[in-house]
């Protein structure tokens, strides 16, 4: 099973808008993908309440796992980036 693992970028970690835009891409992704805290038992990424339940703050490691497939690392990817992001830093013009 492909794993990742990335810190949370957010300033307010993995909650509210961060959790939402984390799930919606998720939810496109071509196979399951689960998200856990590092040490902690994984949730489905495409559940917003499970995401929220992990309680994950700005620094925290969080490890992506996929299911095997042709697709698993492309969505590794796609969710690592989003975690990565600091969604709360003021806009640059």
């Amino acid at each position: 099973m492909p794993q990742r693992s990335v810190a949370v970028g957010s300033s307010s970690g993995l909650h509210a808008r961060p959790a939402s835009l984390f799930v919606q891409a998720a939810a496109r992704q071509p196979v399951r993908v689960t998200v856990a805290r590092q040490g902690g038992d994984a949730v489905d990424a495409r559940s917003l309440l499970s995401v929220l339940a992990l309680g994950a703050r700005h620094g925290d490691t969080v490890v992506l796992s996929a299911e095997e497939g042709p697709q698993a690392e492309d969505a590794l990817e796609e969710l690592a980036t989003l975690v990565a992001h600091d969604f709360d830093a003021p806009e640059q013009p």
